[in-house]
């Protein structure tokens, strides 16, 4: 009876956007998403990394949100997460294997009914059809960095040019396209920085000479941790220096590493430059065979070519980066140009953190910080005003009720997160949370994290690892925010344990998660 009321609110508040005045025009709706992009490779977060000035501006214009973080790091899963505002156990998309069931209610879908024209443009990677959507045009399958392949209903076309690039240029298209009789919702999501990690030719080079210190938990050893951590696949070390460093394969002896997928293959190793077309082909090897010709020389071993890899990653995963930052001001820019500014929403965040050398790693996977925390900034100068910092807890769970919300309209019964909106104004809502429920499940799988569930306030994080192992991991966030030692043990915590297992099982009741269903995952 309550969905049924709830469509009938949408369907009167669709009636209602069609004829009002331009003073109540709804706001549009701009959702940017990239793929693995880490806050410490954010200017706003006080990243000395990289200059990010055009995220930086959603910031200063808008809100910055420090304890932003996703539920299930990984791809897929994340943005199921994203689309229906309830978590992977009850959408049905757990790991990226899966296929997301898009008949399922998604936010898309009731801004649809409400009289918002939709769109999707850019990474979709749930394997199934969009829906929902007036218009969509995603990649097929993961992208590719060069001349992807765009799919829409009416089938493949090859785009020539540099994916982010084509992605925006696809997303300002429809802009300048849209139904102005109407408000609209538009979702970006990038490919990049992605695994393998391929600049603009543009940036090639651009960081080469810089040196990039090494973190200081570069050199974990893991000694306080459970297996998980320890028997892992996704450490610099392990790397593949064909596919990842990007060497010719006839400049190394031997693959060094399991590159968290197994052997490598040939396919692999050239499937990176088999999508250019001649002229980009030739730019990209006059670069990267002289680096090529720079690593035969230096004969690296040990420790100096674990450093190597790590230098060779941050320049070119940063130099992706360039380009989100750049397409993201061209989105900006048009905005302004416009005169659409001040009635857009502009929300952008990675559907996941990264790890940039942290604990020796690449990838996310765990509820460790670097992958846990999402960036998180928006803008609405309408509403929000420039230049504020939210510390409160916010989920990825939370987006699809927070677009809801700002368009309008009821959130469905179902739907797990709540609204940021006022958080971004200022005011922390009666009885906001004060704590977080994680739960990851693709294992054994690709890098080999293990499954796992966990609880996470502002002081501490409590993480239950499961499947082939029973262990525990608890760290103190405020003395120990590098997570370097696993208290669990610790007599001292003995208390701090006991309350947060009790509210972890209060937690998993709340959210309809259960250990029949921990069990039941495992044989999907």
């Amino acid at each position: 009876m309550k969905f049924i009321f709830n469509r009938i609110v949408v369907s009167f508040i669709g009636l209602c956007l069609l004829s009002c005045s331009k003073e109540l025009t709804p706001p549009n709706i701009i959702f940017i998403m990239s793929d693995d992009h880490s806050e410490q490779a954010i200017s706003a977060y006080g990243s000395k990394l990289i200059n990010t000035p055009n995220i930086d501006r959603i910031a200063k214009e808008g809100i910055r949100f420090n304890n932003s973080f996703v539920t299930n790091s990984i791809c897929a899963p994340s943005r199921a997460v994203l689309l229906t505002g309830k978590y992977s156990h009850m959408n049905g998309l757990k790991d990226n294997g899966q296929i997301f069931d898009g008949s399922q209610e998604t936010f898309p879908k009731i801004l649809q009914r409400a009289g918002y024209e939709t769109s999707m443009i850019g990474k979709w990677h749930l394997k199934s059809e969009p829906t929902g959507f007036d218009y969509w045009k995603v990649l097929k399958g993961q992208g590719t960095y060069y001349n992807p392949l765009i799919v829409d209903s009416l089938g493949e076309s090859n785009i020539t040019g540099y994916v982010t690039d084509i992605i925006t240029d696809l997303a300002i298209e429809k802009l300048e396209n849209r139904d102005k009789n109407k408000p609209f919702a538009m979702l970006v999501h990038h490919k990049a920085p992605h695994r393998n990690w391929m600049p603009n030719l543009k940036y090639l080079g651009t960081f080469k000479d810089r040196k990039f210190p090494l973190p200081e938990t570069f050199y974990d050893d893991y000694s306080t941790r459970t297996a998980a951590a320890r028997e892992s696949d996704m450490r610099i070390d392990d790397m593949f220096l064909t596919w990842d460093m990007k060497l010719n394969p006839e400049d190394i002896e031997r693959e060094t590493g399991s590159g968290g997928s197994g052997e490598v293959t040939g396919t692999m190793r050239d499937s990176y430059r088999e999508w250019m077309n001649d002229e980009q082909r030739e730019a990209w090897e006059v670069y990267y065979d002289q680096i090529s010709a720079d690593f035969r020389k230096a004969n690296l071993s040990g420790n100096a070519l674990l450093e190597w890899k790590f230098q060779r990653y941050m320049e070119d995963y940063l130099g992706v980066l360039l380009s989100v930052d750049d397409n993201i001001g061209r989105i900006l820019d048009y905005l302004d140009q416009e005169g659409l500014t001040q009635n857009t929403i502009v929300i952008y965040t990675s559907d996941q953190g990264f790890y940039l050398g942290e604990h020796g790693w690449f990838d996310k996977r765990f509820m460790y910080e670097e992958s846990l925390s999402m960036p998180l900034v928006m803008r609405y100068p309408r509403e929000i005003e420039a230049s504020q910092i939210s510390d409160d807890i916010v989920l990825n769970l939370d987006f699809a009720p927070t677009i809801l919300d700002y368009a309008g309209i009821n959130e469905p019964y179902d739907m797990q997160g709540n609204s940021i909106r006022q958080l971004a104004r200022g005011q922390r809502p009666e009885n906001w949370r004060e704590s977080m429920y994680y739960h990851y499940y693709e294992y054994p799988s690709v890098h080999m994290a293990k499954r796992h569930y966990g609880i996470v306030n502002k002081e501490f994080k409590l993480a239950h690892f499961y499947y082939d192992v029973d262990e525990w991991e608890l760290y103190d966030r405020l003395k120990d925010p590098n997570e370097m030692n696993n208290v669990y043990n610790d007599p001292k915590y003995k208390d701090i344990v006991e309350k947060l297992t009790s509210e972890l099982k209060e937690m998993r009741i709340k959210y309809k998660d259960s250990e029949e269903l921990d069990r039941s995952f495992i044989y999907d």
